[in-house]
């Protein structure tokens, strides 16, 4: 058959009414008294001509369709990447799919994205969110649908979120450069108004100001296009040689630092000691391996989830939570102590 089958095709096969058919595909048969013999007539009918459910006309009828939306800055960044990932298992093993988008901290191509998860009618958002969208934000949570965020939030709009301490995670990177015995030492970001990155500049202001230290901040335009991030990146190590330490405040703007490092033929740590924030597999195998922030990915995940599960529960009622998770430096050969690299020159 080249068109789609319908519940109105398996009823007039059987010559029976499609409200029949309904009931024993929702699993309503025995609740409606129908007799087990059609029962099985109708399933094997709908084995043999393959018959599938309209998802968004089931959605029309029960109000829910099972789907969750999930929107990410970039869904191929591996930080974003492994927590969708974990979260779409837990989803799936309660019985819900997930519809994944990025979002490139676009307000606009949000809001449209938004509108497109409102007409698949999802149950519930997950959302790591760009600038600008709190009214959009704010009008699902009055309709009644629930809204979880992470790895940021909007100050402006009650909501749950997950999100880890940005500000004690770069104030302790910083802290871990100067114990090492660094004291010019460059903060290179993303310019962002969000709040994790306005947190990440704060600790990192905070350590040197403590340290009675003088701050080097650095804040590029985001890019997809590597090439117009690591030009400035370049231009700002190339006009500042006593540079002798470096925090990154992104895996992504990490590894093109490393690769602007490389370029300039500048050694880790020898010349440059290398933080970064995010820890994966590149910073990993790097030589030397580079300290990294380590955000929990896992628990992340599971909260976020949580949180929209329990949200998603008919039955259940819960106030508005806001959970900080906490990072965990891993210190590698990146920052080794200046006393140890000038033993090893």
């Amino acid at each position: 058959m080249n068109k789609k089958i319908s519940i109105v095709d398996i009823a007039n096969a059987l010559n029976i009414s499609k409200t029949t058919v309904s009931f024993i595909l929702n699993g309503r048969a025995q609740e409606k008294r129908i007799s087990e013999e059609l029962v099985k007539r109708v399933l094997k009918l709908v084995k043999e001509v393959g018959y599938k459910p309209n998802s968004l006309a089931k959605s029309l009828r029960t109000g829910k369709s099972n789907i969750i939306g999930l929107m990410v800055e970039d869904i191929s960044n591996p930080f974003f990447a492994n927590i969708a990932r974990l979260i779409e298992d837990r989803a799936y093993e309660k019985g819900y799919r997930i519809i994944y988008c990025s979002t490139d901290n676009d307000t606009e191509k949000t809001q449209d994205l938004l509108t497109m998860f409102q007409d698949r009618h999802v149950d519930g958002y997950i959302i790591a969110p760009p600038k600008n969208i709190e009214d959009d934000v704010a009008a699902l949570i009055k309709s009644g649908l629930p809204v979880v965020m992470f790895d940021r939030y909007l100050p402006n709009v009650d909501t749950d979120y997950v999100v880890v301490d940005n500000q004690f995670s770069t104030y302790n990177a910083t802290r871990h450069l100067i114990e090492q015995g660094y004291s010019k030492i460059a903060f290179i970001t993303f310019a962002s108004e969000q709040t994790q990155m306005l947190d990440r500049v704060e600790g990192y202001k905070n350590a040197l100001k403590e340290a009675r230290l003088k701050p080097y901040l650095r804040e590029i335009d985001f890019n997809r296009n590597e090439e117009l991030i690591i030009e400035p990146l370049t231009a700002y190590l190339k006009r500042n040689p006593d540079f002798d330490a470096v925090l990154f405040g992104t895996d992504h703007i990490g590894t093109c630092g490393l690769k602007v490092i490389k370029h300039l033929g500048l050694q880790v740590p020898a010349d440059l000691a290398v933080v970064s924030f995010d820890d994966y597999d590149v910073f990993k195998l790097y030589s030397p391996p580079v300290t990294a922030i380590a955000q929990p990915i896992e628990a992340i995940a599971d909260n976020v989830i949580s949180l929209l599960l329990k949200k998603l529960d008919a039955n259940h009622t819960q106030t508005t939570q806001k959970i900080t998770l906490s990072t965990t430096l891993n210190t590698r050969d990146s920052s080794r102590s200046m006393l140890k690299v000038a033993i090893t020159k």
